[in-house]
């Protein structure tokens, strides 16, 4: 082999793009698989090795198709600007909301406690912020995925167990299409299969390593609220029609909501105590649950959350363990490599997992064509390659974990001195630089969003290759 560009790529993606347990959806609760962030690492992945002119890349994918659902999602400037990059960028902004502000207030009262004005995020950092139905991303992922030829995506077909991890990684997968389980060749093995990766658990075991789930102690909601369900109240219809993001907070929960679709929709997502999931035995990641529990919930929030939490229909509530692990020891087995929420899961406070997951397969492509012509077949070079992306990875990515995890603790607070001061630092509007709510913080924002993961791979891979022993 003499060209990068024939390296096979294996992918393993998420195993399902929709919701969990195979819920139905109705218009108060479209919401979205706890390993959607996975499910999004994996096209990027997939559409970044083929941009960079891989001729060979294979998606194996448990679900029969990717029949995309979910909640609200933010785009940032810096997952955006990869999204340009991989040429998908202008589909997904038709239905995008270009948030201009953000209101964060009392849950108990709807009190304002700050307003960030953030309009000037395109001549900041050359893209906007932007929120949008999870569905328009994927969707725009996988159509740009659909118009390249070297991407094949292998339907009903999981991951059964690394036969290999190298120098040419062989592995186990079983389809529904098929009596016996097959094996696959490949040259590299990149794992985006979620929170709960089988590639991880197996990678790590062969280590004698292990991988600690971090007990987050919350759980969430997801809603979204159609325009005809809103249409009759006046209070309601305004938050659909700006371009804000809003944050009701109180002591131990919270509420995140916007605008998406084009403004038909609103999307609300919660933060909350975990009471349902703390005392399961297994990895149960949903449940049903009960408008009732929900409304006990939030029942010292305003009456407008109230209203708009009425608007779920009964029977159709569903909850989500959040769920993140600690740092892991090592991402890279041989000729194989985690990527996502398989070895960065977060908290979505900062509204970064997605982004961090699709940074990754851009990083990871941008890395594997650097690989020299006359080192194609040699382990020791992939593995080292490999080693770049983590390294180049690790630090960033962790930052922006425990900052979410931060940020949460924070926008949680109960009566005290502390919550006194951050209200204090709130009512500063991020005039000083910084805001309690790190999402919203003019110095988080700085460094997250004019974060060139690919420029740093240019800038940096040779350097960090060869510091590699």
């Amino acid at each position: 082999m003499t060209d990068f560009r024939d390296l096979r790529i294996a992918i393993i993606g998420a195993g399902k793009l929709t919701r969990a347990n195979d819920v139905s959806t109705s218009p108060g609760t479209e919401d979205t698989d706890v390993e959607d962030h996975a499910g999004m690492g994996g096209l990027g992945t997939a559409l970044a090795f083929a941009k960079k002119g891989f001729k060979n890349i294979n998606v194996y994918e448990t679900a029969s198709n990717l029949g995309f659902v979910g909640a609200g999602i933010q785009m940032p400037p810096n997952v955006v600007r990869i999204l340009d990059h991989l040429g998908c960028w202008e589909e997904i902004e038709k239905e995008a909301t270009d948030v201009k502000e953000t209101s964060i207030r009392q849950g108990s009262t709807g009190e304002e406690l700050a307003h960030v004005f953030m309009p000037d995020m395109r001549e900041k950092y050359g893209f906007p912020h932007c929120t949008g139905h999870r569905s328009s991303l994927a969707g725009g992922l996988y159509n740009g995925c659909l118009k390249e030829p070297a991407i094949k995506f292998n339907f009903v077909t999981s991951l059964v167990k690394v036969l290999s991890w190298g120098p040419k990684p062989r592995i186990l997968l079983k389809s529904r299409a098929q009596d016996e389980p097959f094996e696959v060749e490949a040259d590299i093995l990149l794992a985006s299969d979620g929170i709960k990766s089988v590639t991880r658990t197996q990678m790590l075991s062969e280590l004698g390593l292990t991988s600690e789930e971090e007990d987050t102690g919350q759980a969430a909601y997801r809603i979204m609220l159609h325009r005809d369900q809103m249409k009759g109240d006046s209070e309601m219809l305004a938050l659909l029609d700006c371009d804000t993001v809003v944050r009701w907070i109180g002591e131990r929960r919270h509420i995140i909501a916007y605008p998406v679709s084009g403004h038909t929709i609103y999307n609300l997502s919660t933060a909350h105590p975990d009471t349902n999931f703390a005392g399961a035995t297994n990895a149960t990641y949903t449940t049903r649950g009960e408008k009732k529990a929900m409304f006990e919930v939030f029942g010292t929030f305003c009456p407008l959350v109230h209203r708009m939490l009425d608007l779920v229909p009964e029977g159709e509530v569903c909850e989500w363990k959040l769920r993140i692990h600690k740092t892991l020891p090592t991402w890279v087995h041989g000729s194989a490599a985690l990527l996502g929420d398989a070895c960065h899961a977060t908290l979505p406070h900062l509204s970064q997992g997605a982004a961090m997951a699709i940074e990754d397969g851009a990083v990871l492509a941008e890395c594997v064509s650097r690989i020299p012509a006359d080192k194609l077949d040699d382990a020791e070079t992939v593995t080292k390659t490999l080693k770049v992306f983590e390294m180049l990875r690790k630090p960033y990515t962790s930052t922006l974990v425990d900052l979410a995890s931060h940020s949460g603790r924070v926008l949680h607070l109960g009566e005290g001195k502390a919550k006194e001061e951050r209200d204090r630092l709130f009512r500063d509007n991020g005039k000083s630089g910084v805001v309690p709510d790190k999402w919203a913080s003019p110095d988080v924002q700085k460094m997250t969003y004019s974060h060139d993961c690919v420029k740093e791979v240019i800038e940096k891979f040779d350097e960090v290759f060869a510091s590699i022993a």
